[in-house]
C-alpha cells in the first residue's frame, strides 16, 4: 500500500501534468483558428480562379492543356499528408490505414502491375510509410523541404514537381490522401486527384447551373492561352487548401488528445486525492486509538 508521502507526490505529479496538457490544448486550439483564417483568406481566391476557368469552359471555345489529358494509367503517384509532430492520437495511424486501402483500390481498378510512389508529407507518416513499403510494394520518396510545417513556398515547388512529372510521363496519375478539416471536435479523411485535373472541378456553381450558357466572352489573349496560364493557378491553390485543411485538422486532433488526457489526468487526480483522504484520516484514527489505551491504561 502506498504512503501518504507518495501519494502526495502521485498527486502533485499528476496536477502538473493537467497543467501541461492544458497548456498545449490551447496552444493547438489557437493554431487551429489561426489555420482557419488562412482558409478563408484563401478561399476567395481560388473561386475567382474557379471562376474564370468556368467561363472559359461554358464559352464552348476550344482549349486544351497537358494537365487534363487522361492515359493509360501504369504509374501512380500518391502525396500522404501526416504530421510531423506526434501527440495527436490516432490521427497519423487513421491516414496511414486509409492509404493502404486507397492502394488495395488502385491495384483491383488498374492492375497489380500499376505502380505506386508514395509522397510522404509528414516525418511520422513517413516513418510508417518506410516501415511497410517492401511489404506493400510500394516506392516511398522523401522530397527536400516537404513536411507538414512547410509554407506556400514549399507547397508551389513541390506541386511543381509533380505537375512536372505528371507531364514528362513519369507519373499517369496523382492523388493527395490527407485529412479534411471540418470542425475541432470532426476531421474527415478525404482523396483528392491531383492530375489530370478533373473538369467539373474548374466549374463553378453558376457554370454548373448554367448561368453562363448565352454570355458571350471575348478573351484576350486567346482563351486556350489563358486556360493554360490560370490551370496551374488552380492546382496550386488546390494543394495549399489541401496543405493548410491537414495542418488544421492536425492541430484539432491534438486539441482533442490533450483534452482527452486532461480528462484522464483530472479523474486519477480526484482518484488519487480519495485515497489519501482514507488513508490520512485511517492514519488519524489509528493516532486516536493509540492516545485513547494509553490513558486507559494508566
Amino acid at each position: 500500500m502506498a504512503t501518504l508521502r507518495e501519494l502526495k507526490t502521485r498527486i502533485g505529479s499528476v496536477a502538473s501534468s493537467e497543467k501541461i496538457t492544458g497548456a498545449m490544448k490551447m496552444i493547438s486550439s489557437a493554431k487551429v483558428h489561426k489555420n482557419e483564417r488562412a482558409l478563408r483568406e484563401l478561399l476567395p481566391f481560388k473561386n475567382q480562379i474557379r471562376q474564370i476557368m468556368g467561363h472559359i469552359l461554358s464559352a464552348g471555345v476550344e482549349f486544351s492543356s497537358p494537365l487534363i489529358v487522361e492515359r493509360d494509367v501504369k504509374r501512380i503517384g500518391v502525396v500522404v499528408f501526416g504530421s510531423d509532430d506526434g501527440l495527436c492520437g490516432a490521427y497519423n495511424l487513421n491516414i496511414f490505414k486509409r492509404l493502404l486501402v486507397e492502394m488495395g483500390e488502385l491495384r483491383a481498378k488498374y492492375g497489380d502491375a500499376v505502380g505506386i510512389t508514395v509522397y510522404p508529407v509528414g516525418r511520422k507518416i513517413a516513418h510508417a510509410c518506410e516501415k511497410m513499403a517492401s511489404q506493400h510494394l510500394m516506392d516511398v520518396v522523401m522530397v527536400e523541404g516537404v513536411d507538414s510545417k512547410m509554407e506556400g513556398g514549399a507547397v508551389d515547388a513541390f506541386t511543381h514537381r509533380l505537375r512536372e512529372d505528371f507531364i514528362a510521363g513519369r507519373l499517369d496519375m496523382v492523388e493527395v490522401v490527407y485529412m479534411q478539416f471540418q470542425s475541432i471536435s470532426r476531421q474527415r479523411l478525404a482523396i483528392d486527384r491531383l492530375f489530370p485535373v478533373q473538369a467539373d472541378l474548374l466549374l463553378d456553381q453558376d457554370a454548373k447551373a448554367g448561368d453562363n450558357e448565352n454570355q458571350l466572352y471575348i478573351f484576350e489573349p486567346d482563351a486556350n492561352e489563358i486556360f493554360n496560364a490560370v490551370l496551374p493557378m488552380f492546382v496550386l491553390s488546390t494543394m495549399q487548401e489541401i496543405t493548410i485543411e491537414n495542418r488544421a485538422s492536425e492541430q484539432a486532433a491534438r486539441v482533442m488528445a490533450m483534452q482527452s488526457a486532461n480528462d484522464n489526468a483530472r479523474k486519477l487526480q480526484e482518484s488519487l486525492q480519495l485515497e489519501f483522504n482514507k488513508l490520512r484520516q485511517q492514519s488519524i484514527t489509528t493516532e486516536l486509538l493509540d492516545i485513547l489505551g494509553g490513558q486507559v491504561e494508566r
